[in-house]
């Protein structure tokens, strides 16, 4: 009688459940880090929109603040107006309508002369991020957690 080579069934199922149970262990970690990720990336965009709103309101002094589209401007990039070239074109326009890293970024508040408020709200609350962003023309970024609204009544992020 040959003796056969290779591996038996119960074997293969046995590396298998070990697999899965690995995986099933490694992947809720690596939803936290990526939503970590995110909402760290919102905050950073959220700072970038505050000095490209300052640098606007700075240079466009009878203006003022202004919305996030006229904070861009389409590569190659001619400064006016309508279209500042402060920040990313991506950035302001919001991935066209589908935000950035998970964020969804409007202006909650209208700019105007003396102001403005942006809002960074997850595009799925508990999947993309788990708190909400926002920010004034302070400067200080406030968040709300496990909430996709935000004020300046919040806690500030530190």
């Amino acid at each position: 009688m040959k003796k056969q080579k290779g591996f038996s069934l119960i074997e293969l199922l046995i590396v298998v459940a070990i697999i899965l149970i690995i995986a099933a262990i490694a992947i809720p970690n690596l939803m936290r880090a990526r939503m970590s990720a995110n909402e760290s990336s919102a905050a950073g965009s959220l700072r970038t929109i505050n000095t490209a709103e300052v640098s606007y309101a700075t240079t466009y002094p009878t203006v003022g603040f202004t919305d996030l589209p006229s904070l861009g401007g389409a590569q190659p990039c001619t400064p006016a107006v309508g279209s500042g070239c402060f920040i990313d074109n991506f950035l302001a326009t919001n991935g066209a309508g589908n935000g950035k890293d998970g964020y969804l970024f409007t202006l909650q508040t209208a700019a105007s002369l003396t102001g403005y408020g942006t809002l960074a709200a997850p595009a799925t609350l508990n999947q993309t991020g788990t708190r909400a962003f926002c920010s004034d023309q302070t400067g200080v970024i406030y968040y709300n957690a496990g909430a996709a609204t935000c004020t300046n009544a919040n806690s500030p992020l530190q």
